[in-house]
This record gives C-alpha cells, sequence and structure tokens, in this order.
C-alpha cells in the first residue's frame, strides 16, 4: 500500500472505529433504563475514553491531508452511518425514509466541502 493511501486510509479507518464507541457511549445506556443514572454515566465516560483515544489520533494524523473541515464533514458522515446501523441492530428502531433524507442532506454536504471552492 503507498504511504499516500496509508495516510489517507488510516485516519477514516480511526474515525470509524472512534464512532462505534461514540454511538455504543452515547447511546447503548438506552436499552437498560432501570440503571442507576451515574452508573450509566460512568460507563459511557469509560467507553468515551477509548472513543477519545482513537478520535484524537485520527484527527491529528487526518489533518496532514486532509483540511479540518473535511476530517469533520467525514466524521458527521461516518457517525450517520454507524448510528443508522446501531439504531436498526441494536436498539430496534426503525429508520424513516424522512430519517434517509435527511442524513442525505448532510452527506451532500459533506460532499461539497471536498470539492474545491466554486
Amino acid at each position: 500500500m503507498s504511504e499516500m493511501l496509508f495516510a489517507r486510509l488510516v485516519p477514516i479507518l480511526l474515525l470509524i472505529g472512534s464512532n462505534v464507541f461514540m454511538t455504543i457511549a452515547w447511546y447503548g445506556h438506552l436499552k437498560f433504563k432501570s440503571a442507576p443514572l451515574l452508573l450509566v454515566i460512568l460507563a459511557s465516560w469509560s467507553i468515551a475514553l477509548v472513543e477519545y483515544c482513537l478520535a484524537v489520533p485520527a484527527n491529528r494524523w487526518g489533518s496532514a491531508v486532509y483540511s479540518a473541515a473535511q476530517l469533520k464533514a467525514m466524521q458527521e458522515v461516518i457517525t450517520l452511518t454507524v448510528f443508522v446501523g446501531f439504531s436498526i441492530l441494536y436498539l430496534g428502531q426503525k429508520i424513516t425514509i424522512n430519517h434517509l433524507i435527511g442524513f442525505g442532506l448532510i452527506a451532500a454536504g459533506a460532499w461539497f466541502i471536498f470539492k474545491a471552492p466554486a
């Protein structure tokens, strides 16, 4: 694998991993509504620590090949993609056409960020 491909791919993979942990930290507790709130907060922060350990290097290393706006746009699209899967598979919630249209518009915004200025 070329160095440039590696430099572009590693931040994306780290952001995907980061977003999996972030989604679990933020929404995983919704299945445990009877758990004490303090316990849920502590568990979420523990999971979020792993998320930060992936997100910080993703953004630091990624800034060598992507702009901050591109990294943020990538993260938003990854976040929504991970969230949709998590919502369906873990929470058992349906994703409607309106959700998909809204998420698609956000993805379209990210696409514009990667294009040269008009």
